[in-house]
């Protein structure tokens, strides 16, 4: 999956994107969960403080 992302953002204006991962702690379990999202190369700080 993470190739055919990859190979779609790679047309027209894909490479203005980026994935970004964080790993959280759940309060439910307390185990470290992940989470993905592709977010604009501008807000990609912004991403990682919000979350």
């Amino acid at each position: 999956m993470a190739k055919k992302v990859v190979a779609t953002l790679q047309k027209g204006g894909g490479k203005e994107h980026t994935k970004v991962i964080k790993m959280v702690k759940s309060e439910k379990s307390g185990s470290y969960v992940t989470k993905e999202e592709i977010v604009h190369n501008d807000k990609v700080k912004d991403w990682f403080t919000k979350n």
